[in-house]
């Protein structure tokens, strides 16, 4: 391949929506399914779940005409509304609020639970070990799984008021995440790693650096290595909002790909490259917002970043998922001057894919 790999994002489900009466096909309506229908190119996961086993019961506990009350994988209780308006749920209760809430939370965290891997584990490494696409595994989250089950405001109180708690949680999820990925790391030829975390608004990050670099950094640093092992060369994090303040702590563990770089947000991919050199390599970095204005706004976003994919290390992409208020019609043509200013083949040069390859 002479050019970036073509890769995106993805799309909000209100997005789907939206463009299905925008010209869409209906059956493009997850993003499984978006990234076939756009031609982007692939890669493979590895299987093996590194969360709570058995995650906790999904299910409804109330229900109207206009919403849903739920509980989710991690036990949290939240408002979930019916017509699609809303991506993001509404929370009304968290399962994780002491140290003995935790305690129970490790009776799902045992690393040799066999579950953790599918039974035909002998034909998926078979297969993985022969793929000609990148192979990543995912390496769990330090923080954001905390602040998911905790709430916000719970978590940076206990920052504060139950530092060794906060860090005694970290250290269990790094023995869960490791001891996890032994078979894997053993068994198959891994290219990358892949975090997420979602710890930072666009002010900065949820606890300070000074803390990050105490609590997560050396842990990140013993995930990274142990999956090294494996030929891992890539660990990406996926974090939104402002993370200028944590990439060298990041680096500084081993985690050298930033995703997906949200511009809005006060992340510039230039700043970092300036500051950092090759060691950050880059992913995403194209301003969504400008893709809901006009073609002069997408080209000039476009050509924005030209200079950074030369200088290598970079996959430009939308810095997040698609919004619904960037039109369909925007979107085809932000793909076609993306692909046409990068070299990237254009997959629907024959037509896009026909419905029966979309169901696959």
């Amino acid at each position: 391949m002479t050019h970036v790999p073509d890769e995106e994002f993805g799309a909000w489900t209100d997005t789907f929506t939206v463009w299905h009466h925008q010209g869409l096909p209906r059956p493009v309506n997850d993003n499984e399914v978006f990234d076939r229908y756009f031609g982007l190119a692939p890669s493979r996961d590895v299987p093996v779940d590194v969360g709570l086993l058995p995650a906790f019961q999904e299910k409804v506990l109330e229900e109207t005409d206009k919403h849903r009350i739920v509980q989710d994988s991690k036990g949290v209780k939240c408002l979930v509304h019916k017509d699609g308006t809303s991506s993001i749920p509404r929370y009304l209760d968290w399962s994780l609020k002491t140290p003995d809430d935790w305690e129970q939370f490790k009776e799902r965290m045992d690393p040799n639970d066999p579950r953790r891997y599918p039974a035909n584990w002998d034909e998926v490494v078979a297969d993985l070990n022969s793929a000609t696409v990148p192979v990543f595994v995912g390496c769990g989250s330090l923080f954001g799984w905390l602040r998911d089950c905790m709430g916000f405001e719970n978590i940076a109180i206990a920052v504060m008021e139950q530092p060794d708690w906060v860090e005694q949680m970290m250290e269990d999820i790094t023995n869960l995440v490791i001891g996890s990925l032994q078979r894997a790391v053993g068994d198959i030829r891994i290219d990358g790693g892949f975090f997420w975390e979602d710890m930072c608004f666009n002010q900065g990050p949820m606890i300070s650096p000074k803390l990050f670099r105490q609590w997560m950094t050396p842990r990140y640093k013993r995930i990274t290595d142990f999956v090294k092992q494996a030929g891992a060369e890539v660990f990406v994090v996926d974090c939104d909002g402002d993370i200028t303040q944590l990439v060298e702590h990041w680096l500084a563990g081993g985690v050298n790909c930033m995703f997906p770089v949200e511009i809005h947000a006060g992340s510039d991919p230039y700043a970092m490259r300036r500051e950092f050199g090759r060691e950050v390599l880059l992913k995403g970095g194209v301003n969504k917002r400008e893709l809901a204005k006009d073609k002069a706004a997408i080209r000039r976003e476009v050509d924005r970043l030209l200079d950074l994919v030369a200088d290598g290390g970079f996959i430009p992409h939308v810095d997040h998922r698609v919004p619904p208020d960037v039109s369909y019609e925007n979107y085809l043509y932000y793909l076609k001057t993306k692909r046409e200013a990068l070299g990237i083949p254009d997959p629907w040069a024959d037509g896009p894919p026909d419905s029966e390859y979309l169901q696959l």
